[in-house]
């Protein structure tokens, strides 16, 4: 694909620029991970905040909020002492998504931080950050895990099953949040994955967006459609492609 007229860049420039801002934090599931200091307690609360992450943003908020209390505000010590075990499987959390997914997720995730301490050194040690696609080679990782942990049932609430297809959004926008390290929203905490090797979290809005601009010339908003959009960005910010997610994110919008 071409390089963005000189129009379309400013406007990808000057849209992330005035989204990316410590304000937009108070109206965003990102707000959930940021509230810990503790790597184990952003890793749980970042990624059980993007699982939730579809619908409108002020009841992902609502349920997040839900999920945060269920686990005291403490979501690294209530997953090593199992107390998703004590919910009842049906309880509803948000839209599809119960106390069941919720359980199945966190028995995975203590998994990993039995055995490597951190979903970062999880990441590292299974070199996914060398990976060309490394949301997608993290998510087969951690996917074989939570079946392991699981009886070996997978549960697509929680992770996408189908990585040759999926667009991965919600775990594409987790990862940016634990890289990108600009210090303004994302937090940056992560070694594994360099942010140059991040990917577009892709929906419906920032694929219309990208189209709109000639970003983007698929018309499903699958894996091969994030892989065009992403690498289109990477034209114009190698070394911080994501950066104009929060453009993609904003046109259309407003605050």
């Amino acid at each position: 694909m071409a390089t963005p007229d000189s129009d379309i860049i400013s406007l990808l420039d000057s849209e992330a620029t005035r989204i990316n801002r410590p304000e937009f934090i108070a109206n965003d599931p990102v707000q959930f991970p940021r509230r810990f200091s503790d790597h184990r307690d952003i890793e749980i609360a970042a990624f059980l905040s993007a699982i939730i992450a579809w619908g409108k943003r002020t009841m992902i908020c609502r349920d997040a909020e839900k999920m945060l209390s269920l686990m005291d505000g403490q979501p690294y010590r209530y997953t090593m002492e199992e107390g998703y075990e004590d919910l009842d499987p049906a309880m509803n959390i948000h839209r599809t998504f119960f106390a069941r997914d919720m359980a199945h997720f966190l028995r995975g995730m203590r998994k990993i931080m039995l055995e490597y301490g951190s979903l970062d050194s999880f990441a590292a040690a299974h070199k996914v950050g060398e990976d060309n696609f490394p949301a997608w080679k993290l998510v087969e990782k951690m996917q074989e895990v939570m079946m392991a942990e699981n009886g070996g049932t997978a549960d697509s609430r929680c992770l996408p099953v189908n990585l040759q297809q999926s667009a991965l959004k919600r775990v594409n926008m987790a990862l940016r949040w634990l890289v990108r390290d600009d210090g303004i929203v994302d937090m940056g905490i992560w070694k594994s994955i360099p942010k140059n090797k991040l990917f577009i979290p892709l929906d419906v809005h920032v694929g219309n967006t990208a189209r709109n601009l000639g970003l983007l010339t698929r018309k499903s908003n699958d894996r091969k459609s994030v892989e065009e959009l992403t690498d289109t960005l990477r034209i114009l910010r190698p070394d911080d492609p994501v950066f104009y997610d929060y453009a993609l994110f904003g046109i259309g919008i407003g605050e």
